[in-house]
């Protein structure tokens, strides 16, 4: 596709699972938000969204914040479940084919409950169960193209599921976890995240840059400051990042500012939510860019416990609408990863492939084939006893070969059941590798 200009059309979604959230809970958020106490009753939701309710000037934003639409959850599995029917059946995603003939493509960013201090909206906590079902459900619809991808939530300073973070370090240990997990149970490692509640910091900043080359991330939208928990910079702040629908390399300073980090950060606006909402004109924008430059992407993000149809549909009447004013720019659905590979022209590099071997008590890892991404793999090990843990390697050639010793200084090899390393590659792919011990 080098000598065609290409937008390529990424639907990430935030993968969490069911989401429960009674009347009660729900006119709770809007004391919390907007200071307003009011009767938990279908009749006052309703008046309050269609601002038929003096709100002395809120009304536009909380209608805006308690839309029907985004009350509308998934609270359990089956729902969710028949949801997916139609979202994966060949009927709903060619409803609107790309210019080469495919229907819609879905990246899939599969998070884990973990560490919670309560769990009253009752999501399903525990290691791996949601990446397992849609590992399953996919499957089941044989849909190569949709993707699997990384989504991870810090723990607030509580640890109460209802209050968004920031902090990786304060989560370090769940973080840790979740990923010894990804590698020796599930056979995976990342190449691209979405960042949960759309944030980022020094510290998760520098966190991406040892492992995970792609990040949509990047929400910086020009939109009314009208949600008082989101306003002013917290938690998604993008307000300094480039506009482009390209990506860009961050500083090591600053994940907003160009600079010579090896990731690339993508921007990823919002559907069927009340923040940094894509609009036409960020569609027109997109068009505008890969006719400009050759190649785009236009990519936005969703969450599986509300119904995605609606959220679909509305972006392929904007495709629509808008591809009539670029004719000789081809749309391409694809998944995250694949249109970054795509996009920076690294479809042809090979995938990364390590090696690991035991020689007695000391472990060899070694590069075979392709380049990682980061300065080392990931090592994640798992005792007799179940237990799950996370060291450096030692490293003998940069980015190349590394070992590591199994002794009184770190864990008995006898204590041992299974170890494994995973990377990312420096263009994307990944590499798992495990041995059992």
């Amino acid at each position: 596709m080098s000598n065609k200009k290409v937008l390529y059309i990424v639907h990430c979604i935030d993968t969490e699972g069911p989401l429960n959230e009674t009347l009660d809970a729900t006119f709770e958020r809007l004391e919390s938000i907007f200071d307003i106490k009011i009767t938990p009753t279908e009749e006052n939701l309703s008046l309050l969204q269609n601002k038929k309710m003096d709100l002395c000037g809120k009304e536009d934003a909380v209608a805006k914040c308690f839309a029907p639409e985004l009350l509308n959850y998934n609270s359990d599995w089956s729902e969710l479940d028949k949801m997916l029917d139609v979202l994966l059946s060949d009927d709903f995603r060619k409803q609107f084919p790309d210019d080469f003939g495919d229907g819609w493509v879905y990246s899939w960013h599969c998070m884990d409950h973990i560490g919670y201090s309560n769990n009253p909206r009752l999501k399903d906590v525990g290691y791996g169960n949601i990446i397992r079902f849609y590992r399953s459900k996919l499957r089941s619809f044989e849909r190569s193209k949709d993707e699997i991808n990384w989504h991870f939530h810090p723990l607030s300073l509580t640890r109460n599921p209802l209050q968004a973070a920031t902090s990786y370090v304060n989560s370090y240990d769940v973080l840790v976890q979740i990923l010894c997990r990804r590698i020796l149970d599930d056979n995976w490692f990342p190449i691209v995240n979405r960042p949960g509640f759309h944030s980022e910091r020094p510290d998760s900043h520098a966190f991406m840059e040892q492992w995970i080359p792609f990040d949509y991330a990047n929400q910086i939208c020009d939109e009314p400051d009208d949600q008082p928990d989101l306003s002013v910079g917290r938690f998604g702040d993008w307000s300094r990042a480039p506009t482009t629908w390209r990506g860009y390399h961050p500083s090591h300073d600053d994940y907003q500012e160009e600079g010579m980090c090896r990731r690339m950060i993508f921007r990823c606006l919002n559907v069927g939510t009340r923040i940094r909402s894509l609009t036409q004109e960020h569609v027109r924008e997109a068009f505008s860019e890969a006719q400009t430059t050759g190649a785009a992407i236009l990519s936005f993000a969703d969450h599986d416990y509300r119904d995605m149809r609606p959220d679909v549909n509305k972006v392929r009447s904007m495709l629509y609408n808008i591809k009539i004013e670029f004719p000789d720019v081809l749309i391409k659905y694809a998944g995250a990863e694949e249109a970054a590979i795509l996009l920076t022209n690294n479809s042809d590099k090979p995938e990364p492939k390590l090696s690991m071997k035991l020689v007695d008590n000391k472990m060899f890892v070694e590069v075979v084939e392709g380049e990682i991404f980061g300065p080392q793999p990931f090592l994640a090990i798992k005792t007799k006893e179940g237990h799950y843990y996370h060291d450096n390697l030692d490293i003998i050639e940069p980015k190349k070969q590394w070992t590591y010793v199994f002794d009184s200084q770190t864990l008995e090899l006898a204590n041992i059941d299974l170890i494994g390393v995973g990377t990312a590659g420096m263009y994307g792919k990944s590499c798992v590798v495990t041995l059992s011990v």
